[in-house]
């Protein structure tokens, strides 16, 4: 059986024991492989990201679009010139940090 990660935001009402997936009710531990990293990998707003990195909402959205290092966003809605809501899946931000960790252990001194 895998194992899936849990992060420290998270809690039982974002894993819930029966979930909606394309209209239909599925029980916890009922999904196809394929299926079961979409329907437990949450999204987060702005904020719970800054919590989960221990930085501002504001350095948040500053990498969402102009700064490096880049996170990985959904922009929901907007458009051209216009912002839209900004939404972060939980898995790529732990990638994310993975990432930054491995960067910072090979160089340690650039980032």
């Amino acid at each position: 059986m895998a194992t899936v990660k849990v992060s420290p935001l998270a809690s039982d009402a974002q894993f819930p024991a029966e979930n909606k997936l394309d209209g239909h009710t599925v029980a916890r531990g009922s999904l196809p492989p394929s299926r079961v990293a979409f329907a437990f990998d949450p999204l987060w707003t702005p904020e719970q990201v800054a919590r989960e990195l221990n930085v501002s909402p504001d350095w948040v959205r500053d990498h969402s679009s102009r700064k490096e290092p880049r996170l990985p966003v959904i922009r929901l809605g907007g458009g051209p010139g216009r912002a839209g809501l900004l939404r972060y899946r939980a898995s790529e931000i732990e990638k994310f940090i993975e990432e930054m960790e491995r960067l910072s252990r090979r160089n340690p001194g650039r980032i």
